[in-house]
């Protein structure tokens, strides 16, 4: 299958790269945490990160190298899972029944969303855990959103599908508002009524209000009303909107690009406060990854005399809030971050 033959001709046809995907069974996914949540003291959960780092993820003519990429993710899922066999793993976080949604973040356009390179291996893998093609929408909240990052408009019933929100009818957003602690909102059908699992691609970067822009501030992107939520650095909301079941418990797989990271000045895209990280980070404690996140940015800030996201008066403190609603682990002693 290939995504991308340029960012601007997206997935034409399913061909297989990187097949030979190694990854195991899930050692630490929501259900397990959910699960375990009541039955023991929730000092004693660790959780897992990985952070895949390779000079050869990007060549020095700019182009992505998708083998290595879906290589890396591969081997991310390894340390993860407990699976001997790829298929084993992916089925571990799939079955071949769900319809798997994988949002995006367009939001900066095609030169700081996630790679198509990235989007494709994890096409991939979800289809060696048996799902159909057919079965995976590629999401974001517009159209023209999918189209400035690179990725074509797919309706078709053969193969995947790739689109907003807004091209599905009367908008695109649930009729009426759901209310999980201080958030009141419609959701995105896509996440409510379409899907029944979720792999959430982020991009590794500043918020201007939030503090950090990762996974979990990526589902503002499924809700109808999200600018009512950025007050006091977006906390409790985001926090609140990750506790819905739409979220918490269809949430299988978070895949951060981290190939361009960005350090200050964000959401938007400002390159003169990016650097090449040239990495990713793989997950499935949404928790845990976004606090490790928040980490890179934070030692980035410092390494160029910047002052700390709490002394800039943005403090992700959302994350801390997310841990305190059961959602998974921010205490850096207990997240186990391996580096790949």
């Amino acid at each position: 299958m290939s995504i991308k033959k340029s960012r601007r001709e997206f997935l034409k046809d399913a061909t297989t790269i990187g097949t030979a995907l190694c990854t195991s069974s899930l050692l630490l996914s929501n259900n397990y945490f959910l699960k375990t949540l009541y039955s023991e003291d929730i000092t004693s959960i660790r959780s897992r990160v990985i952070l895949a780092k390779d000079k050869r993820f990007i060549n020095a003519n700019g182009a992505v190298n998708a083998s290595i990429i879906s290589m890396a993710l591969d081997s991310a899922l390894l340390k993860i899972t407990n699976s001997k066999k790829p298929p084993d793993a992916w089925r571990s976080l799939f079955n071949k029944n769900d319809i798997v949604g994988i949002k995006l973040n367009c939001l900066a356009g095609n030169k700081f969303s996630p790679h198509t390179e990235i989007v494709e291996a994890i096409i991939n893998g979800v289809k060696t855990a048996g799902v159909r093609e057919s079965n995976i929408i590629i999401f974001e909240r517009f159209n023209r959103e999918l189209e400035n990052a690179g990725f074509n408009i797919r309706r078709g019933s053969n193969g995947f599908k790739c689109f907003g929100t807004d091209d599905l009818p009367s908008g695109g957003y649930d009729s009426k508002p759901l209310i999980m602690g201080s958030i009141g909102s419609c959701f995105s059908k896509i996440a409510s009524s379409l899907c029944t699992a979720i792999v959430n691609v982020p991009v590794l970067k500043d918020h201007d209000l939030a503090g950090v822009s990762i996974g979990m501030k990526n589902f503002f992107g499924i809700i109808h009303n999200p600018n009512k939520y950025h007050d006091r650095n977006c906390n409790p909301y985001v926090a609140d909107l990750n506790s819905h079941p739409f979220i918490k418990d269809k949430l299988r797989l978070i895949v951060c690009d981290a190939l361009k990271a960005q350090y200050h000045g964000g959401p938007a895209f400002k390159p003169q406060w990016t650097w090449d990280f040239q990495g990713m980070l793989i997950g499935t404690d949404p928790v845990a990854l976004d606090r490790v996140g928040a980490q890179i940015i934070e030692k980035k800030r410092k390494e160029v005399n910047m002052s700390s996201l709490k002394e800039a008066g943005r403090e992700p403190k959302y994350i801390h809030t997310a841990a305190r609603l059961g959602l998974g682990v921010d205490d850096p002693s207990l997240i186990d971050v391996i580096a790949i």
